[in-house]
């Protein structure tokens, strides 16, 4: 399931609906990602079809003359890809197929693609192979039509068994064997955390694509691959990290985002018992990005699901280098001032000013205001050691701010 080959960038067409608890503004922020999404897995969007309903049609997810103006385009423009941005039932996604006559993916689809691209190791290859059998389990009904039966003959008359059910049977026992592949390596892996001691743990969280990797980068002197793609990193990277003369180990972990498959949390739970397991979590934020907000409420509801809120945590906005704030014209008596208009300046006095100095802005990149970042991880690292071991209080002195 996870063969690799050279990504061919195939013509794409986006399609998306606007309900009654998802508006066209919030509609547009979701194209935006699924077309990052797209181009990460090797896609080139063409066109976007978009169509106000009160919720999916259960048959074909948008209406019947919305599906024609599609068909019609895909015709014309011979489109390889059709991705929708929410996930399709197997019934919606069968019925879709049979009137497009084109690749049809959803949401969940796509990113399930784009991990299978990022795999590196056996481990992030197992859970991306897991989750996608859990994905096709359901939808298997249908693929397999040209057999009515396994085999016939004699002693094989009767009920027997119909190929679909073989099909269903073999993807079950893969799921199973995958399980039980991924215990043994669970089981490898704490004995691994076990046997790093008693040094701080310090993990990088966040949503994708905010630079976690890039921050791993400067502060660990290594080279953690870093891109400007969606899920660049998939494998948990663990450096040991010294700031002054305190040593630490710190964690790069797989990135968060909006509308996350189920199956991908659940055969990701394991790699994210990094995050369950350390003292300290940075939360790294694009702060350029401008649903910047939305990502931390969608990072925060992950670390709920793996209870994870009530860490030390210290928020990292990044890539202030790259923030550029909307401006008003002196004479302009008709714009309405939204947060688009506010200055770095501005932002910390919201609700940025609750956290304090757990509020950092850097540049990984550009390397701003990282000696600020490191005095500050030094202070709460310290903290948590000298808290576990008080007699190495001498060891590690406190900063004094100048």
């Amino acid at each position: 399931m996870l063969e690799r080959k050279e990504i061919a960038y195939e013509k794409t067409v986006l399609i998306g609906i606007v309900t009654r608890n998802q508006d066209e503004e919030k509609l547009e922020e979701f194209l935006d990602e699924l077309e990052f999404l797209t181009y990460t897995a090797g896609g080139e969007v063409v066109k976007r079809f978009t169509q106000k309903m009160d919720m999916p049609n259960s048959k074909t997810f948008i209406g019947t003359g919305k599906m024609e103006e599609v068909q019609a385009y895909v015709e014309e423009h011979e489109i390889g890809t059709v991705v929708f941005d929410d996930e399709l039932t197997p019934a919606q996604l069968r019925n879709i197929e049979r009137i497009l006559k084109a690749k049809i993916i959803d949401r969940t689809n796509l990113i399930l693609d784009i991990f299978a691209q990022r795999a590196q190791t056996s481990y992030a290859r197992t859970q991306v192979e897991l989750a996608q059998y859990q994905y096709l389990l359901p939808r298997l009904t249908g693929l397999w039509t040209h057999l009515e039966r396994q085999r016939g003959g004699i002693g094989m008359r009767g009920p027997g068994e119909t190929e679909i059910e073989t099909d269903r049977r073999i993807v079950r026992d893969r799921i199973s064997l995958l399980k039980k592949k991924l215990l043994t390596i669970d089981k490898q892996m704490a004995t691994q955390r076990g046997n790093r001691g008693k040094l701080v743990r310090v993990a990088l969280v966040g949503y994708t694509n905010v630079g976690k990797s890039t921050l791993m980068n400067v502060i660990s002197k290594s080279e953690v691959f870093a891109e400007n793609k969606l899920f660049a990193t998939l494998d948990t990277t663990v450096r040991k990290v010294v700031i002054g003369n305190l040593p630490f180990l710190l964690t790069d972990t797989v990135g968060f985002i909006r509308k996350l498959p189920t199956q991908l949390v659940e055969s990701f739970k394991s790699t994210l018992d990094e995050v369950r397991e350390a003292d300290l979590l940075l939360h790294v934020v694009d702060i350029s990005h401008p649903q910047f907000e939305d990502h931390i409420d969608s990072v925060n509801k992950i670390l709920g699901e793996i209870d994870c809120t009530d860490k030390p945590t210290i928020m990292v906005f990044n890539k202030i280098d790259a923030y550029h704030h909307e401006t008003i014209d002196d004479d302009d008596l008709t714009t309405e001032r939204t947060k688009a208009h506010y200055t770095l300046d501005e932002w910390k006095q919201t609700w940025m000013s609750r956290i304090g100095d757990n509020a950092l802005f850097i540049s990984a990149i550009n390397k701003e205001n990282m000696e600020e970042f490191r005095k500050r991880v030094y202070k709460e690292v310290r903290d948590i050691h000298v808290t576990r071991f008080p007699y190495n209080n001498f060891l590690y002195p406190e900063i004094v701010e100048e």
